[in-house]
């Protein structure tokens, strides 16, 4: 059994017979009444997310999961392939399950997939990763006034918010969780 008190990001709990995995999560204790945890919660089953919150202490069950590096092998569609690193076996996810990390998964990346109970339900994106810019419009010297930026395409077919002065070729670091731009590789 889990607390609100062992409540992290990433953890699986078991509420109300449905998987869910916390994306976020705060303690709030107001000046009055009891403390509670507020949550953002993802669906393992189908991929909703919801805002939950509960009272301190409250109990959950715990889910055992675990993480293994697999390589992304290629998506067809309607399903997305992938090859355990260790065993060779290779299995397959829903296409629409994947829809946010798709854009930023390369053909043979190493990336993590959580297995829920021995069966893969979820990918782990690495906090950032290299790709090349294939389109963005040229910028404007002069054109600032302070922070400004423009819509870039990468590689993966992935659109993330860049400074002005990248160009197309080069290879940027970005934060797939966030989809932003980090800095130039």
């Amino acid at each position: 059994m889990a607390t609100t008190n062992d409540l992290k990001n990433g953890l699986v709990l078991n509420i109300d017979g449905q998987l869910w995995s916390v994306v976020e999560f705060q303690h709030v204790k107001p000046g009055k009444g009891g403390a509670f945890v507020r949550t953002k919660l993802k669906g393992l089953g189908s991929g909703a997310v919801v805002d939950r919150t509960f009272r301190a202490g409250e109990k959950f069950s715990r889910v055992h999961t675990e993480v293994k590096n697999v390589q992304y092998l290629y998506d067809d569609g309607s399903e997305v392939h992938f090859m355990d690193s260790e065993t060779y076996e290779q299995f397959a996810l829903p296409h629409g399950d994947l829809e946010e990390e798709l854009p930023f998964m390369q053909p043979n990346a190493t990336v993590q997939v959580l297995a829920v109970d021995g069966k893969p339900s979820n990918v782990q994106l690495p906090a950032s990763v290299e790709l090349a810019v294939v389109e963005t419009e040229p910028g404007v010297k002069g054109d600032t006034v302070s922070n400004v930026s423009k819509p870039a395409t990468l590689e993966t077919g992935a659109v993330v918010q860049v400074p002005l002065f990248v160009n197309v070729g080069d290879r940027l670091k970005v934060d797939p969780r966030e989809r932003r731009y980090i800095s130039r590789a």
